[in-house]
């Protein structure tokens, strides 16, 4: 087991409307950053309200933390959680190889969705989300037409995990990460996303609401922008859903 970091309170609950939700419960009362887990969430929520299945067995968490600097800077943590996260499942199933990372808030297993982080700004706070399906995935058809198929762990890399051990492992190497971030910046950070970015240099497709970019992915620059190479040129994307 991970030893828990210093300065992080650890909060773990059995069942939870929405760990985002407690967040905004807790925020008044804090001091410092705070892990919130739930065993069991009955109203969670992903990206642009999207229900978000977490079943007993599965991880569920937030992590809200004092908001220093614009938000735009504060939301390249969710690069600092994506790799903290592919650390800490390397950890628990001792595969090097089998999880990237998909701009801008996933992990795969596989080439299947096996995480979901989700920022969001509360007041003078951050809040990141973080679902893991550690047991169960949902059926493909719960999933929108050309999304990632989601997997689990369990089926993905036949290895059985505790969230609360879970919890520990990547709280740890969070820590450490962001340790990186504040003292370096988001280069390092950007450096090593890219070596375990997923289908850097192949044709994706970034769609928004209002419309769509097709090109090849070719970079995340200097304010986690995915960078795609397109007909038109080189185009940098903010905000939006990657499919392949």
């Amino acid at each position: 087991m991970a030893d828990w970091p210093e300065g992080y309170a650890r909060h773990v609950f059995d069942t939870l409307d929405s760990t985002l939700s407690e967040a905004a419960r807790m925020a008044p009362s804090l001091t410092g950053p705070a892990w919130i887990m739930a065993v069991e969430q009955t109203a969670a929520r992903g990206r642009r309200g999207r229900t978000w299945s977490t079943p007993r067995g599965n991880f569920a968490a937030t992590l809200i933390m004092r908001r220093s600097g614009s938000f735009a800077n504060a939301a390249l943590r969710s690069f600092v959680a994506s790799l903290a996260l592919r650390e800490a499942f390397v950890e628990v199933t001792g595969q090097t190889s089998s999880f990237s990372l998909k701009w801008p808030n996933d992990v795969l297993l596989h080439g299947g969705k096996v995480a979901g982080i989700l920022l969001e700004s509360l007041d003078d706070f951050l809040v990141i989300g973080i679902g893991v399906n550690l047991a169960h995935a949902p059926h493909p058809d719960q999933v929108e037409q050309g999304a990632v198929t989601p997997v689990s762990v369990a089926a993905g890399a036949g290895i059985s995990v505790a969230p609360e051990i879970f919890l520990d492992v990547l709280a740890s190497s969070y820590a450490r990460l962001e340790q990186q971030f504040s003292t370096y910046g988001f280069e390092p950070i950007r450096t090593q996303w890219l070596n375990h970015a997923a289908r850097i240099g192949e044709v994706v497709t970034a769609r928004t609401m209002r419309d769509e970019t097709v090109g090849v992915f070719e970079d995340v620059d200097a304010d986690g922008n995915l960078i795609l190479n397109t007909p038109k040129g080189r185009v940098a994307i903010t905000a939006a859903d990657v499919y392949f």
